[in-house]
């Protein structure tokens, strides 16, 4: 085993796709998840994302599977096995919003239980499924050490009444990621929880108009919309080894929106 394994949940589009670019331009080989792949299909969004990655010189191996169906998980796990031999590095990046914002008062069960589904509960086993898998296997040669990061979001902390199980979720992941910290970090991987702010992806085009104003008004300490390659740069760094004397840290990738100010 020689090059270093990335395996990306929600790699198709947004954010993982960024992520998974940034990997590969590292040298890192990619096993790239989505809910669905045809491989007969060259237009799809994995498809293109399989030629990007293979263009900057590394491997990429497209796994299907639905993040919230524990029946998927071991099969995915043992496809990235069977490929690259290990998994290095985790990057929980596979999340959706509600399909319809609805004030908290409104919030109905089918949307609540969808969003943590696949938000939380399936992340949070597929983790311990992938953490397992780590504990009895050996990393590649050139892997700096075992990593695993969670994609939460600022709203891990930040309440939007509107999208009230959308933060719920990711305050769940937030304190999954500590936990996960805590009982992993004696067995040399490390964990961390990263948190993207405003991002410029299909899932923010919605409210593309409100967050103009707001940027513009001065939200951010950087004047802009985040890119998923934004987010990808820190995942690099985490994994990559700068922050082995860090476990459990949690970076926030949003242009400064955290600090408070008078």
């Amino acid at each position: 085993m020689g090059k270093a394994t990335a395996f990306i949940t929600g790699a198709s589009r947004g954010i993982g796709r960024g992520i998974a670019l940034e990997l590969a331009s590292a040298g890192y080989d990619i096993a790239a998840a989505a809910t669905r792949w045809d491989p007969s299909d060259p237009q799809s969004n994995l498809a293109q994302v399989k030629r990007e990655v293979e263009a900057l010189g590394v491997r990429c191996l497209p796994v299907a599977g639905d993040i919230s169906n524990r029946q998927d998980h071991q099969r995915m796990i043992e496809a990235a096995l069977t490929e690259f031999g290990a998994i290095d590095a985790l990057v929980n990046n596979a999340g959706i919003a509600p399909q319809q914002r609805l004030d908290v008062l409104d919030t109905t069960e089918d949307s609540f239980d969808r969003v943590i589904a696949v938000n939380l509960r399936g992340p949070f086993f597929f983790t311990q499924a992938v953490a397992k898998t780590m504990l009895r296997t050996e990393k590649s040669v050139s892997s700096p050490r075992r990593t695993i990061v969670f994609i939460t979001s600022i709203s891990a902390e930040v309440a939007s009444p509107n999208r009230t199980e959308y933060c719920i979720s990711k305050a769940g992941l937030s304190m999954a990621a500590r936990n996960f910290a805590v009982r992993l970090a004696p067995q040399d991987i490390n964990v961390f929880e990263l948190r993207p702010g405003i991002i410029a992806t299909d899932m923010t085009s919605a409210v593309k108009d409100k967050y103009d104003e707001l940027i513009e008004q001065g939200l951010l300490l950087e004047p802009r919309w985040g890119t998923p390659r934004d987010v990808g740069k820190a995942v690099v760094a985490l994994i990559g080894g700068y922050f082995d004397y860090s476990p459990g840290t949690v970076i926030e990738v949003g242009g400064g929106f955290g600090i408070q100010r008078l």
